[in-house]
């Protein structure tokens, strides 16, 4: 199996839910469920790989304070090498809502701090060499966005594919993190964005399109990934011909970072020479399976376990 590392923002989740209805300010409502986890896309994919038994490498960094130790204690060895950026670590509380969505309210925090010295610090690029590495939070981590060049020179000369999953951006799609967004991808080999994210992108509302135009942006030999979450996933693959499958009919406990473990999933499988069919149905059982189980599972049955809760 090709080996695999993900890069960027890994933050402290504070789920608390269902609200409904959003509350009148100034009042005060219960909830029935809460708890405080190792989150943000790059954490959500790692603790994917950690569930299904995978060997990986990390690369983020944790904030000054009692929560960037608690982060640490999620990943034991794995994170030796993560910086401590002087500021807080960054927190995100999710209110759920009865139909599954969720709203977030998350602090800058220390990710935005995370830079490309701190990257490279954190992997050991002999291990990395011929594999694929997922950069996540692209929004967030301020730092790092400004020095992605090198991180693309590394990567190209070394023989490592970037997947890229930006995340969705604070400002939304202006013109401005459209145009972003086009150069990153322009040296990437697999972008994973949901559906409304690529067709945002892309200024087309219907996905296979839009998932052929943002290949359009890429190297020859890219793949471009629509998650469409109950209706499954798409992908076009280097010979350009569209791939989809569908997804499972679960009863959903919680959907927050499904596209997350999908990211790590489908990753997984390819760099295990799956096919691009194959793999798209692996990104979607496994993340099926992980937005259906309280506490979380994947494929192999393994149960996430959360790091004791700092006191």
């Amino acid at each position: 199996m090709k080996p695999l590392a993900v890069i960027g923002n890994v933050n402290v989740d504070l789920i608390l839910g269902p609200a409904d209805p959003w509350p009148t300010p100034g009042t005060e409502i219960m909830v029935e469920y809460d708890e405080l986890r190792v989150g943000g896309s790059a954490g959500n994919a790692a603790l994917t790989w950690e569930g299904l038994g995978l060997d990986f490498q990390i690369a983020a960094n944790v904030g000054n304070d009692q929560f960037g130790e608690w982060l640490r204690q999620g990943f034991g060895k794995r994170s030796e090498r993560w910086p401590v950026a002087p500021v807080g670590t960054t927190l995100s509380v999710g209110i759920t809502h009865p139909n599954g969505e969720r709203t977030f309210f998350t602090t800058r925090g220390h990710i935005a701090a995370l830079s490309w010295p701190d990257v490279i610090a954190a992997l050991d690029t002999g291990r990395l060499k011929g594999g694929t590495a997922i950069l996540c939070g692209s929004f967030l981590t301020d730092a790092l966005v400004a020095q992605y060049d090198a991180l693309f020179d590394w990567a190209n000369a070394n023989d490592i594919r970037i997947a890229l999953d930006t995340g969705w951006p604070i400002d939304g799609w202006t013109d401005a993190n459209r145009e972003k967004a086009r150069r990153w991808l322009a040296r990437c080999h697999i972008a994973l964005f949901n559906e409304v994210e690529t067709t945002r992108l892309a200024n087309n509302v219907a996905p296979a399109e839009a998932a052929h135009a943002l290949k359009a942006l890429m190297p020859d030999d890219a793949i471009v990934v629509v998650k469409r979450g109950p209706d499954g996933a798409l992908a076009v693959g280097p010979d350009d011909k569209l791939v989809s499958v569908a997804a499972p009919l679960v009863a959903v406990a919680d959907t927050i970072g499904a596209g997350d473990v999908f990211n790590a999933a489908f990753l997984a499988a390819l760099a295990d020479d799956r096919s691009l069919g194959e793999s798209l149905d692996a990104g979607v059982r496994v993340a099926s399976r992980a937005i259906s189980t309280n506490p979380r599972r994947y494929d192999g049955g393994q149960q996430q376990t959360p790091p004791e809760k700092p006191r």
